[in-house]
C-alpha cells in the first residue's frame, strides 16, 4: 500500500514537472482553439480539428456543456463522454468541458491565438472577434472554410441514418 502511495505521488509531481515544462515551452507556440458540442463523433469532426490543428502548434478544444447549447437539441451523449472521445483523438494536444457560465472563461486559461470556427457552426466570425477584444483578448477568428461532405459526417444525420434503418 505504501509504495502504491509512493509511486502516486511521483507520477503526480511528474505530471505536474511536465504540465510546467509544457507551459513554458508553449508559450512561443500558436495556439488554435477549437470548439464544439462534438456529440457522436464522426469524420466530420475529425476534419474539423485536423483543419484546426493545422492553423498552429497546439491545438486546444473546448467540448460545449449540454446545459449551454441553446440553438440546437441537446447532445445524446453525456458531457464527460464526449469530452473523452475528443481527447483521445491524436490530433487533438489538449480538451477541457466548457463553463457552465460563461463561453469565454476557458478562455483565460487556454489563452488562444486563433479561434477555429467550423464550416456550420452558428457564430459570427467578426462579432465573435470583437467580443473577444472587448475581454482583451487579441485572438485572431478564423472560419473553417471546407467540410467532409460524406452523408454520415453529421450528428443529425446519423441519427436519422438510425431511426431511418429501425423505422422509429
Amino acid at each position: 500500500m505504501h509504495e502504491c502511495l509512493v509511486s502516486g505521488v511521483v507520477k503526480l509531481l511528474r505530471c505536474k514537472w511536465l504540465s510546467d515544462e509544457h507551459q513554458s515551452i508553449s508559450k512561443d507556440m500558436t495556439r488554435v482553439l477549437a470548439t464544439g458540442t462534438f456529440d457522436i463523433p464522426h469524420p466530420g469532426h475529425l476534419f474539423y480539428l485536423s483543419q484546426a490543428s493545422a492553423l498552429g502548434d497546439e491545438l486546444h478544444v473546448i467540448v460545449a456543456r449540454a446545459s449551454m447549447i441553446k440553438h440546437k437539441p441537446k447532445p445524446i451523449l453525456p458531457d464527460e463522454h464526449r469530452l473523452l472521445m475528443v481527447q483521445a483523438l491524436a490530433v487533438v494536444d489538449h480538451a477541457v468541458l466548457g463553463s457552465e457560465t460563461d463561453i469565454f472563461e476557458p478562455l483565460h486559461e487556454i489563452m488562444p491565438d486563433i479561434i477555429a470556427l467550423g464550416f456550420d457552426q452558428h457564430f459570427d466570425a467578426g462579432d465573435l472577434e470583437r467580443g473577444l477584444a472587448d475581454r482583451g483578448f487579441d485572438t485572431k477568428v478564423v472560419r473553417i472554410r471546407g467540410s467532409n461532405s460524406d452523408r454520415l459526417c453529421s450528428t443529425r444525420r446519423i441519427i436519422d441514418r438510425i431511426l431511418e434503418m429501425n423505422k422509429i
